[in-house]
């Protein structure tokens, strides 16, 4: 294996290239803690060129007293390679939030050296949150197929009731009959919400412009309730088109702008900040099939805000949770279930200083199976 130091250039061996496929951070510590490997992950990961980290220890780039040192000096002296799981070695250098599962090995022909290999919790983390989000719809699925049956035909009967009285009882009475009439068209349409989590059809899907999407998103929160918040697009032009239903992303991204201008309120600096990229790397399980597919589409909404509390913000997309007086919380679990069956994944940042919806997508791939109507009918 070749060190990162060599300054004369050299064939790569087969060691090199299945190094620096592998998506995740992988290096070799010398017996001196000097790093004498790095593949193209870790370079990325510890923000530094292999240059630079063949010039320093790994003391360097991760914190004083950080659990990977003890982790690498255990390997050395019992010889023997070690797993730890959900290891924080988050830093200035490194960033927040840098939850890590550590896998650490002897290098047999070099004693004293290890070889260390990274992989971020996030990328489990998102899959795991998403199986929860998908759980969690079911759960409403069944429970809103009940209200429908249970609820809504007795409150038809209240709200006739009502209607009827209204007709007959004194002025002072009929603001109460109205209240009547009121509450249960409440509970009536939040039962309709509900409902649409049993939708169980197959979704519509052909290749969407996502900027298309976006573009009508904006227009509406501009003409209504982001007026007069600035909306700014940090578009990625080259991105292909997303393998989706065009009014289903629009209510997605409608019900997240919205939450942003709400987290917002009246503050006059308050900015939403929409953005695209491509991030391949990351591949889950569709549902209802045994395809596993990648989602190289990335679409996040960030706003400026106050931030979600901590007490909530691992059970955000679970239904009734919200941060709204007069919220149903239905609106990010129906989200949630919205990007999970397209197949998607989505998270939520979060911090003081504002909040960033992340949804990460399949993008659509042209196959002799599919045919011309399917194509043609692109948004």
């Amino acid at each position: 294996m070749m060190a990162i130091a060599a300054q004369t250039p050299a064939p790569l061996d087969p060691a090199q290239i299945v190094l620096n496929t592998i998506r995740h951070p992988v290096i070799m510590v010398g017996p001196d803690d000097t790093i004498t490997y790095a593949n193209a992950d870790a370079e990325d990961f510890f923000r530094s060129s292999a240059a630079i980290l063949a010039r320093n220890t790994l003391k360097r780039f991760v914190p004083f007293g950080s659990p990977l040192l003890a982790l690498v000096e255990q390997v050395r002296e019992r010889r023997a390679p070690v797993n730890e799981y959900r290891v924080d070695i988050s830093s200035p250098r490194l960033g927040v939030d840098k939850m890590v599962d550590i896998y650490v090995a002897p290098v047999v022909e070099m004693p004293g050296s290890v070889v260390v290999m990274l992989q971020e919790r996030s990328m489990a983390d998102k899959i795991d949150r998403q199986m929860t989000h998908r759980g969690a719809a079911r759960s409403v699925t069944g429970l809103a197929a009940m209200l429908a049956h249970e609820i809504k035909n007795p409150l038809s009967g209240i709200r006739g009731a009502a209607q009827l009285l209204e007709s007959v009882v004194s002025d002072e009475d009929r603001a109460l009959t109205r209240l009547i009439t009121d509450e249960t068209d409440r509970i009536v349409s939040l039962v309709d919400r509900m409902e649409v989590f049993s939708d169980e059809r197959p979704i519509d899907r052909y290749p969407v412009n996502i900027h298309v999407v976006l573009d009508h998103v904006k227009a509406l929160a501009r003409n209504g309730f982001a007026r007069r918040i600035r909306i700014v697009e940090d578009y990625d032009p080259s991105l292909p088109p997303v393998f989706a239903n065009r009014d289903q992303l629009i209510q997605v991204f409608l019900n997240l702008v919205k939450n942003a201008a709400e987290a917002i309120g009246s503050d006059p600096a308050g900015e939403i900040t929409l953005s695209t990229a491509f991030r391949p790397g990351i591949r889950v399980s569709v549902p209802g099939t045994s395809d596993r597919v990648s989602l190289p589409l990335e679409f996040c909404v960030h706003d400026n805000g106050p931030g979600v509390s901590e007490d909530i913000r691992a059970i955000l997309f679970d239904p009734f949770v919200t941060t709204k007086p007069n919220g149903s919380g239905l609106g990010l679990a129906l989200v949630a279930k919205i990007v999970g069956e397209h197949g998607g994944i989505i998270e939520c940042d979060s911090t003081p200083r504002g909040t960033t919806f992340r949804i990460l997508m399949p993008a659509w791939k042209e196959t002799p199976v599919q045919s011309e109507s399917e194509g043609s009918s692109a948004r």
